[in-house]
């Protein structure tokens, strides 16, 4: 039987072990980036900004801080944009292209940028005028300029790029909203219908489990211990992972679907 869960925005610094499942690397924030003397107490990280606000930008070694001083999110040489706590990564952007910079567009979109090509996107053009925050509660999202949340790390909009990661309790959205694949603290992968109703499963069960869209094309579920428990058994280079509308999960491969769930319409 599958089971289901609310998505949950406390800390959970899993997201190492599917970074390094895709290749990617966290760095650890040096005291000149994580800790400089400026904001060494609670009282002086309340000064330092916590938002990104439209048209701002975040240059290599630049960073955001939550108001409690607890929670840092810079933008790494390596190219990578990462949350900490202390030197603990929770999230990232898995990406890893140096001198990359981060850009919160005037369309609500926020975006690595390495040169001119965008290498990760949040999906969320078409909020104009949406501003990141760096929470007390750990989390990062985008409010929309009615302040309603547009986007949040645990979640991705309706494409998983070839060789990103979904970690535990990470959620790969539909573009309406109505469909998710979340992946589940407990291992399952699972499709889930106006957040209640479950479609379809991997119907794997391993605590810590995460999965990832490979960059040969195969859709997988790996244990912690980085153990295949699940696969789409697909091979084509550069498919991507998508979340559609009529609830249907699908690889895409240019713009040819190569397998689905089969579960549009439900």
């Amino acid at each position: 039987m599958m089971s289901t869960f609310k998505a949950r925005t406390r800390a959970l610094a899993l997201v190492a072990a599917g970074a390094a499942a895709a290749g990617t690397a966290l760095l650890a924030p040096t005291a000149a980036q994580a800790t400089p003397a400026a904001a060494s107490t609670q009282t002086q990280a309340a000064a330092l900004s916590s938002l990104l606000k439209p048209g701002q930008y975040l240059k290599p070694g630049q960073y955001r801080r939550s108001q409690n001083g607890v929670y840092t999110f810079i933008m790494q040489t390596d190219g990578n944009a990462v949350l900490y706590k202390g030197r603990t990564a929770l999230w990232g952007t898995m990406t890893n292209r140096k001198a990359s910079t981060l850009v919160m567009q005037r369309d609500g979109n926020l975006v690595v940028i390495s040169g001119r090509t965008a290498v990760w996107a949040s999906g969320t053009h078409g909020s104009t005028n949406a501003l990141l925050a760096v929470q007390n509660d750990s989390n990062l999202v985008i409010y929309n300029s009615r302040g309603k949340a547009a986007w949040s790390r645990w979640m991705v909009l309706v494409t998983l790029g070839s060789g990103r990661v979904l970690s535990p309790n990470q959620l790969l959205y539909s573009h309406n909203r109505v469909f998710r694949l979340q992946m589940q603290a407990d291992g399952n992968a699972v499709i889930v219908k106006n957040g209640k109703t479950p479609i379809w499963s991997t119907k794997t069960i391993s605590k810590g489990a995460f999965a990832v869209m490979q960059t040969d094309g195969n859709f997988v579920v790996y244990s912690a211990a980085k153990k295949a428990l699940w696969h789409s058994k697909t091979i084509r280079r550069g498919a991507v992972l998508q979340m559609q509308n009529d609830g249907n999960l699908v690889i895409v491969y240019g713009r040819t679907p190569i397998w689905s769930t089969g579960t549009g319409g439900r």
